[in-house]
């Protein structure tokens, strides 16, 4: 299924042995950081977390080719591979998931990653809003110059294809149709909402092909293979930027663990469903590829691998010197104008913390 048009320009562009490259290390990283996750919840470091083994071509691919200049993405909890490709920094992404801060400790509007959004489906819709936003500030200055020239700032959001049952989408998908909203939809289809296998919760087993009904093209792609996910991204964020619409993107491929940390996948599937579902890991399928085009070698492979290790014990170690938050911060970031009884309250929470 490919309603979008073809790609020109630098979407076209074929990527470099160097972002090969790039791309395979980007995806250890992840792979190493997702594995140690759990292990750091069994170990009581951080109190949950959800797992994305399997998902990585998925979450690297489209995360590198956003804009960090211009665009704006909008994830749910399990985007951890995109921000890590977007180079947010980890441990104060990681924060969230220590449960000492909503939305995580690092900047959104500096990294251009809204905060981790924990509501299924809440993220669409404010992608809308934040991707209408560009077309009002274009219009506002007089000009469609913006699209004309591919400046338009684009909106990519996550969701799974579980998500996509909610109305918040149905909603978003339509406003941004009718608005033309620069938002590219980014669906990962993982094949299970939670217990529910997508044939069970999608009609008509695919997400991409609701697109036509909001009159937006549409392109379901192999989840695995980080290579098409990279170009298909690249091809949704051209058309939107141009001041075309928005595109939905079907990025199909394999939970290869539990939801969450409280999750038991035991209870909805078997081992044997599970390793004949998850086809070819994406990791193993792009070290295969570099191997038989001489782009890497097992050297090359080592050292991506010790750096990701390097990189996880340096996250780990930042997350545990993680201490509580002071509580006097919602009277700081919560109200926009406090009362004076809430300026009394914080001023004798203040008072009383510095005595403890």
């Amino acid at each position: 299924m490919d309603t979008l048009p073809a790609a020109s320009g630098d979407a076209a562009e074929p990527l470099t042995p160097a972002q090969l490259r790039e791309l395979y290390s980007l995806m250890v990283a992840v792979r190493h950081l997702d594995t140690s996750a759990i292990a750091w919840q069994r170990q009581g470091i951080i109190p949950g977390y959800a797992p994305e083994l399997g998902q990585e071509a998925a979450q690297v691919g489209s995360g590198y080719a956003v804009d960090t200049t211009r665009d704006f993405v909008f994830p749910t909890y399990r985007e951890m591979g995109v921000a890590r490709t977007m180079g947010v920094d980890m441990v104060a992404y990681m924060a969230t998931h220590k449960a000492t801060w909503h939305g995580g400790l690092y900047d959104p509007q500096e990294s251009r990653l809204a905060p981790i959004q924990a509501v299924v489906a809440g993220s669409v819709l404010h992608a809308v809003g934040w991707a209408h936003g560009q077309t009002l500030a274009a219009g506002n200055a007089g000009t469609n110059a913006a699209n004309a020239d591919g400046k338009l700032g684009v909106a990519l959001t996550y969701f799974g294809d579980g998500a996509s049952s909610q109305g918040d989408v149905h909603e978003a998908l339509n406003f941004a149709a009718v608005m033309k909203a620069p938002v590219v939809f980014f669906v990962q289809n993982n094949g299970w909402a939670i217990s529910v296998p997508t044939e069970r919760q999608v009609a008509g087993g695919s997400v991409a092909a609701r697109a036509a009904g909001y009159g937006m093209p549409a392109l379901q792609i192999d989840g695995d293979d980080v290579v098409a996910v990279v170009g298909a991204t690249r091809r949704a964020f051209a058309h939107a930027r141009a001041g075309n619409g928005p595109v939905l993107l079907e990025a199909m491929t394999y939970r290869r663990g539990p939801h969450s940390t409280s999750d038991d996948p035991g209870r909805y599937r078997s081992l044997d469903e599970e390793r004949d579902g998850a086809g070819t890991d994406p990791l193993e399928r792009l070290r295969q590829r570099l191997l038989a085009d001489g782009i890497a070698d097992e050297a090359f492979f080592a050292e991506a691998l010790a750096a990701a290790k390097a990189e996880e014990e340096q996250i780990r170690t930042g997350i545990q010197a993680l201490g509580s938050r002071p509580g006097t911060e919602m009277f700081d970031l919560v109200f926009q104008e406090t009362t004076p009884a809430l300026q009394a309250q914080a001023a004798n929470w203040r008072e009383e913390s510095e005595h403890v």
